[in-house]
């Protein structure tokens, strides 16, 4: 048995791939022109929208403005902006706020760079510095929805027919300072996380934006701070799954699977993860539990071995590393084991007698399948009882017919009957009641006293968007309020959260080309390598906040009979409603609830 198992982490830990050389190639087959999978540093691929001269005309020096976080300023395009040198943000003691100052320019900047001050109100107390952080938005290579405009799955085989821009997504804090060519626009994230021990008040501070050690523009910026608290991220109860891939991460670091060069690569990825409320833990017990529908599959992290004598066996080592490296990561609500009824019904184990890798295919409703379930679930259940994990670890499914649902729920439980069980898919009245975690698409609808129920069982209820809706989505193209709006909808249906499949499912060159063969670009990551987020994370994130905010003051409200305020949350969020896009846009919807909300 020993010498099957030091085989079996002998290919675990083998390097993913050969180490990279040359130049490096996209998903797309465009030439990256540079080392492939950059970490520190890197150039953007060429924009195929030309600067126009005649536009550029008139800018005989660098232009520094606040611009808005719902706009993605185009890298060659004059900003539609009125130069504005002071904003005010309104923030909860322990929230993150952001806001994004703009730099054009008509001429070259060798280092455009920037700081902070101290932030201090009338009475001398301060928010200082290091409550500040920042990052240049980068440009990545995009494409669109489907040419119907109705969603973005399917195969891509062929990007000529899809528009390519570039677009402004990644948040780069890495770089101390960036060039800017002549006839270009680059922005600057700012992030202040409002200390919870900020005395509420007015703060005022500014933002320095130079070239070198020569000032371009200073900014100002006014920071009311309530006397609200919100809870840190790990106290939040909203139920955030983004779904994580490990894989990628040792594929685009190049270093050996779930070595501790692996580790050390995911540590703060992960850490900027479980700083936005992650609670689940994204786990395979299966070879492809998804059929490898990304470019680095999913691969099992639990070892399947069939004995000499035709039983089975399971080692749990790889799980076991990576739930306790997510919980030291603060990642420790729960475990999704996917999956059961994987898109392919074909099951990969070690067999001994042949001492090869095999594959047995069954599905739900057969012998076979019923046998090997039962044999892995009896012996999961014990580790996961040994381990303390048992309590919070879920056998999970996505996306899978009722009928099948059905089956596979008796093996579940011929296992054993305390297993919890979760599901993404279609909401189904005939299993709803079996289902701990039930995550439904946006375009359905839990039944009120479902909700209501489930909630008081304290079951997690909540939704999902994939590449089946246009809007509102998180592509690299999507407005960035859209992701803002998720969460919005999700206070206003009594929701407990929200699902997402992928948080760093990159593809190939993810820092220079979203773009992905079977969905729109975006669709398969949220953040960036070098643990870079973007703006489609941190207006996420913003989202969250609000939903976390508004499950306060519901509470309060409801404790202290404010019926005036519970009657002004349910305005506010009354025209959160799928039937206006896209007409209207996230921006307006969201702007105008935060204003109520933060009156509140």
């Amino acid at each position: 048995m020993k010498r099957i198992i030091n085989f079996i982490f002998a290919v675990l830990l083998s390097p993913v791939c050969l180490f990279a050389q040359g130049q490096g190639v996209t998903q797309c087959g465009t030439s990256t022109g540079q080392y492939p999978f950059p970490v520190q540093s890197y150039i953007e691929l060429s924009d195929p929208s030309v600067p126009s001269s005649q536009q550029w005309s008139t800018m005989k020096q660098p232009c520094v403005s606040w611009g808005t976080t719902d706009v993605r300023y185009a890298k060659h395009k004059l900003p539609v902006l009125k130069v504005q040198k002071n904003i005010s943000l309104t923030g909860w003691r322990g929230e993150k706020i952001h806001a994004q100052a703009v730099v054009w320019t008509g001429t070259d900047i060798d280092k455009l760079n920037y700081s902070f001050t101290e932030f201090k109100n009338g009475k001398g107390n301060i928010i200082p510095a290091s409550a500040f952080s920042g990052g240049f938005v980068r440009y990545v290579m995009t494409d669109e929805l489907n040419k119907d405009g109705r969603g973005a799955c399917g195969s891509r085989p062929d990007h000529t027919i899809y528009d390519s821009l570039l677009v402004a997504d990644g948040i780069d804090h890495l770089l101390e300072f960036i060039p800017m060519e002549k006839m270009s626009t680059r922005a600057v994230w700012v992030n202040c996380r409002i200390p919870q021990s900020a005395i509420p008040g007015l703060y005022k501070g500014t933002v320095e934006v130079k070239d070198g050690d020569k000032i371009l523009s200073v900014l100002n910026m006014d920071i009311r701070v309530s006397s609200h608290t919100l809870p840190v991220p790990s106290e939040w109860t909203y139920h955030l799954d983004l779904w994580q891939n490990p894989f990628a991460v040792a594929r685009y670091y190049q270093v050996p699977l779930w070595s501790q060069e692996h580790i050390n690569a995911m540590r703060p990825l992960m850490k900027m993860l479980a700083d936005a409320g992650q609670k689940v833990i994204t786990a395979a017990i299966i070879h492809k539990p998804w059929n490898g529908q990304t470019h680095d599959y999913f691969e099992s992290m639990v070892t399947w071995i069939r004995k000499v004598d035709g039983t089975w066996a399971f080692d749990y080592a790889v799980f076991d590393r990576w739930v306790e490296f997510m919980m030291s990561m603060g990642i420790n609500k729960q475990i999704n084991c996917y999956s059961m009824v994987p898109w392919e019904l074909s099951f990969q184990y070690f067999d001994q007698a042949s001492n090869s890798m095999q594959f047995v295919r069954t599905a739900p409703g057969e012998s076979e399948y019923e046998e090997i379930w039962v044999a892995m679930l009896s012996s999961f259940s014990r580790h996961l009882r040994e381990k303390d994990w048992f309590d919070i670890c879920t056998i999970a499914m996505d996306e899978r017919p009722m009928e099948v649902m059905q089956k596979t729920l008796k093996v579940i439980y011929k296992a054993d009957s305390e297993f919890k069980v979760s599901l993404a898919g279609n909401f189904h009245k005939e299993i709803e009641k079996d289902l701990y975690d039930y995550c439904i698409s946006i375009g359905q609808c839990f039944p009120e006293d479902v909700k209501v129920r489930r909630h008081t069982e304290g079951k997690w209820t909540t939704y999902y968007t994939s590449c089946a809706e246009a809007f509102p989505n998180t592509y690299t193209f999507s407005a960035p309020a859209e992701a803002t709006w998720m969460s919005y909808y999700s206070a206003k249906n009594h929701l407990d959260g929200y699902l997402r499949w992928a948080y760093n499912s990159w593809p190939k060159e993810p820092l220079l080309d979203s773009r992905y063969k079977s969905f729109a670009a975006g669709d398969t990551y949220f953040v960036y390598p070098g643990a870079r987020s973007s703006i489609r994370f941190e207006k996420l994130i913003e989202g969250i906040q609000d939903h976390e905010k508004i499950t306060i003051l519901r509470r309060e409200f409801t404790v202290t009979g404010n019926k005036d305020g519970l009657k002004k949350i349910e305005r506010l969020l009354s025209p959160f409603n799928l039937s206006s896009f896209p007409e209207i846009p996230a921006e307006r919807t969201v702007n105008k609830a935060k204003r109520i909300l933060n009156t509140l």
